[in-house]
């Protein structure tokens, strides 16, 4: 659907030029829901801007259903771009237009005639469960009612593609999970695929099936989200997916490891059988639940025994039930 080929994006400054994506191959196909995260000023949203070409890329491909956008004119990328929306996390909606008028707006542009435009806008705004707030203008809805308009504007073309530069970043934790689940039904039921662009671990875990981490400009870890969560190798990941594990893990003298679990797995009594046919107690430092792709995945800090036999029993009996695990160091 989109891959991108070793895009660089630099911008100019004072006395010189920033680097703002290095080097970026990624590829993402149809039906994704596919996850870009990272910190503030890893260079997210200059990198979802390259995939319509709101940013030029310095080099690099850009390709749309196996088409160069960068090949293409002026009215060519336009008409491309209609299969491309965007949302935003300022929502950008028209002060002046009613939510009505402003999913009318893009089909104004390009040219649908008004009574088919407004019952087109008519469904989009049901679809996202505002139809009842036709006439009420962006001051009169709350923050989420807001993104729900700006969702149901960017469908209004019918886009095969939706891009969602840091989409929930405004909203409060519940009304961002709605607007999460919103977009899990348009990607089910209308077949749309969907970038997510995002700061925030929670987001990933709810709806991406993709993510690529992304840490000053480059990808330095990408694949299934269920892969990374289980297993993160690069430093970045495991700063983004295992936080907490700093403040457990520092000046500790004993080893720890982390497992991980399946919903399956989860609702057994790993840690009590573990200890019985192992024959040693191990204490649990920390412990998590998450919810990736609507299965529960689980994950445990264990702290180990000191002595080597009981560690190597502990690994053979996670090995043999194919429980995931690492060793934890401290400066994870």
């Amino acid at each position: 659907m989109i891959e991108l080929q070793n895009v660089c994006k630099t911008f100019p400054v004072s006395g010189g030029s920033v680097e703002a994506v290095k080097d970026v191959s990624l590829k993402i196909e149809k039906g994704d829901i596919f996850g870009i995260i990272g910190l503030s000023g890893a260079g997210k949203s200059t990198l979802v801007r390259c995939m319509n070409l709101l940013e030029r890329p310095t080099s690099g491909k850009v390709l749309f259903r196996g088409v160069d956008m960068a090949s293409l004119s002026k009215k060519e990328l336009l008409e491309k771009r209609h299969s491309i929306s965007m949302i935003f996390q300022s929502f950008n909606l028209l002060e002046q237009r009613t939510a009505l008028k402003n999913v009318c707006y893009p089909m104004e542009i390009t040219g649908v005639p008004k009574k088919e435009a407004v019952a087109k806008a008519k469904q989009l705004l049901e679809l996202v469960d505002l139809g009842d707030r036709l006439g009420s203008y962006p001051s009169q809805l709350s923050g989420g009612q807001k993104q729900r308009v700006a969702i149901a504007r960017a469908l209004a073309t019918d886009p095969e593609v939706l891009l969602c530069d840091e989409a929930t970043s405004a909203l409060d934790p519940k009304t961002t999970r709605s607007i999460l689940q919103l977009l899990q039904d348009i990607n089910r039921d209308m077949g749309v695929t969907i970038v997510v662009i995002t700061h925030e671990m929670k987001v990933v875990e709810q709806i991406c099936n993709k993510v690529a981490v992304l840490d000053n400009g480059s990808v330095v870890e990408t694949g299934p989200v269920k892969d990374i969560f289980l297993s993160p190798k690069s430093q970045m990941a495991k700063t983004l997916i295992l936080p907490q594990n700093n403040e457990i893990t520092k000046n500790m003298s004993q080893r720890i490891i982390r497992i991980v679990f399946d919903g399956q797995e989860s609702s057994e009594p790993v840690i009590s059988s573990l200890s019985l046919e192992c024959h040693t107690a191990v204490s649990i430092m920390g412990a998590d639940t998450k919810n990736i792709g609507g299965k529960a995945y689980g994950e445990m800090l264990l702290q180990l025994p000191d002595d080597e036999v009981s560690v190597s029993r502990i690994f053979k009996y996670l090995e043999d039930r194919k429980i995931g695990f690492e060793e934890v160091s401290e400066d994870e």
